[in-house]
């Protein structure tokens, strides 16, 4: 077994996996998995530049994770970038940054290879092989893939939580021309992914990433966020269609009240889960599969 450590930095969080993998079945014995809201992509779909207390508090969270690499003497280390630094102008200085603090340079992944990291992670443990839809609703961008045992077709769009409520979300609750104008882009986003990906062509749907995950234990009715709960759990279109409701109609205090909603996504829930219910709506699907392995899963295992 090589032990492995996982990076993900993403517009929103930043996220370590930190595992075992069997080089010749690649088999993954998860040992550590951790998440830290940075919001690394404030402001850059306005300014096109990362903030400099962004980047102070995702150099804060990297010095945490090198010293947890460090304790269990993880032998490979990938860091990948994804949409925020894709698209900052000053994105050197946050490789500086990693750099000197983890050792090892932050991949600026494209749109296409964080959807096929994302698949192999989230598809790894599912049985069968009938075709599947992986959504990745991040921060910055929204991931589409589908296939059965490997990557069909892929597509990122534009269309993230932190993107969308920078955009239009103004009012605490979100105003009715607001939730329109998070829908209208993510409907356009979506007629984005269609040119290259047969969204409505999949049996299965599957949703990852935190707006997805959030959803899945408001709906189990969690005290608390429970990873292992939360994996391969199914929410019918209907209750995602009723929490988005009732998360849009809430103000801030209210959903900072729900225990499942991490402090670091109550402003930005709203626009995440009403992209996931858009999709649904698009592709007329029953329920989504909701994955706790994703794109940190899909790192470690290209590691070996």
């Amino acid at each position: 077994m090589t032990r492995v450590a996982a990076v993900d930095c993403g517009t929103n969080s930043i996220r370590l996996l930190i595992a075992e993998v069997d080089p010749t079945g690649g088999e993954l014995v998860e040992l550590d998995r951790r998440m830290t809201i940075v919001r690394l992509g404030q402001g850059v779909d306005r300014t096109g530049r990362l903030a400099p207390e962004a980047l102070e508090r995702t150099f804060a969270a990297c010095r945490e994770y090198a010293a947890a690499i460090a304790d269990y003497g993880v032998e490979r280390v990938r860091f990948v970038a994804t949409s925020a630094t894709r698209d900052a102008e000053n994105r050197a200085d946050f490789v500086r940054g990693v750099v000197e603090i983890l050792g090892v340079e932050p991949e600026v992944i494209t749109g296409d290879q964080e959807a096929e990291l994302s698949f192999t992670g989230a598809t790894g443990e599912l049985p069968g092989h009938e075709e599947r839809l992986v959504v990745d609703i991040g921060g910055g961008s929204t991931e589409f893939v589908i296939g059965r045992d490997r990557v069909e077709a892929a597509r990122s769009v534009d269309v993230g939580c932190v993107r969308l409520t920078e955009r239009h979300v103004r009012s605490d609750p979100p105003s009715a021309a607001e939730l329109a104008a998070v829908r209208a882009d993510v409907e356009a986003a979506l007629d984005l992914a269609e040119e290259t990906v047969p969204l409505r062509g999949a049996r299965t749907l599957v949703g990852l990433a935190g707006s997805v995950a959030t959803v899945a234990g408001i709906a189990l009715g969690l005290d608390a966020y429970d990873s292992k709960a939360i994996h391969h759990s199914r929410v019918s279109r209907a209750r995602v269609a009723e929490i988005v409701h009732a998360l849009a109609a809430a103000t801030h205090d209210e959903r900072a009240a729900i225990p499942v909603v991490h402090p670091g996504r109550v402003d930005v829930i709203v626009p995440g889960a009403l992209v996931l219910l858009a999709i649904m709506e698009r592709i007329d699907a029953d329920e989504v599969v909701v994955s706790e392995h994703d794109i940190l899963d899909g790192i470690a295992l290209s590691l070996v």
